[in-house]
């Protein structure tokens, strides 16, 4: 939990994140990182350093196992404190808020960042923690094309590939596409500018046809940059009186993916049901199809 986190955060000092660094870059190479290999990065003691594993297991900062050696993995929340710690210095967060989102494969919190020169008043931003592989790694590396070919990879390197991937493309469209402004991004965590507006699954619209066609309007616009979504629906989109913005990009893949078309008619099914389900509004699939691909 976040809360946790935030709450052991403050007591973590320089010799606790030097250890879980110490595990995270372990973990490039080691199932589990064994307690030698801690030890030379650390360059602590053995009684400090068991001493300091111990405090850190208690905190579900870091697992351990005895066998058939002692060795650790880092866990999310120390993953979190990491990634927090980073934001905290580079004054892309300076306070962490409730939870406002949560699915299978992220958490998302509010937070306040600063402003730049001391002028003006702090403002919210939201960070949005990537949980990939935090279940089965084996159905994360079938489902995502930046995971395929890897042979060896933790969850640590799941999450964190993902958070990257999701940030060069939301940094790419930003200025072309109607999404939240991303900010500053570190291991499995984004920093980004709230959405505007409500998820269009909570929201009860006055003018459907307007919100429809402003969706299949940006649909479009994406896929003339060589974007699809593939994982678009009433879930990860925004709804104003400005317009619509798209959110959750990492599963984006580009029009020469295998399975390109199979995916942006997925997007665009997605899309249609939840209008004709919610009010009665009915459009030919193959056609939105067409247009969205400007033939």
């Amino acid at each position: 939990m976040i809360d946790d986190v935030v709450k052991l955060f403050r007591q973590l000092d320089s010799k606790d994140l030097r250890i879980l660094m110490g595990i995270e870059i372990g973990m490039k190479h080691y199932e589990w990182v064994p307690v030698e290999e801690v030890r030379k990065y650390t360059r602590f003691s053995y009684s400090q350093l068991e001493y300091k594993l111990l405090q850190l297991f208690r905190s579900n900062m870091v697992v351990g196992t005895k066998t058939p050696y002692e060795g650790y993995q880092i866990y999310f929340d120390g993953y979190d404190a990491l990634a927090l710690n980073t934001f905290v210095k580079r004054g892309s967060v300076s306070a962490i808020g409730d939870e406002v989102g949560v699915g299978k494969e992220s958490v998302v919190h509010e937070a306040i960042r600063e402003p730049e020169l001391a002028i003006g008043d702090p403002a919210t931003v939201i960070i949005k923690f990537h949980r990939e592989g935090r279940t089965s790694f084996k159905s994360v590396k079938r489902g995502r094309e930046h995971l395929a070919y890897r042979e060896h990879f933790s969850w640590i390197y799941a999450a964190r590939l993902s958070a990257k991937r999701e940030f060069d493309i939301m940094e790419q469209l930003y200025s072309e596409i109607s999404i939240p402004k991303p900010l500053d991004y570190n291991r499995h965590a984004i920093v980004m500018a709230p959405a505007k507006g409500s998820l269009l699954v909570k929201t009860k619209l006055t003018e459907p046809n307007w919100v429809l066609e402003e969706i299949l309007s940006q649909m479009a616009k994406v896929h003339s940059l060589g974007i699809i979504h593939s994982d678009l629906s009433e879930y990860n989109i925004f709804v104003s009186e400005e317009g619509v913005e798209f959110i959750d990009w990492p599963q984006y893949v580009t029009l020469d993916h295998l399975n390109a078309e199979d995916l942006l008619r997925r997007d665009a099914f997605n899309v249609l049901t939840h209008f004709k389900r919610k009010y009665n509004i009915e459009k030919d699939l193959d056609e939105v199809v067409r247009v969205i691909k400007g033939e």
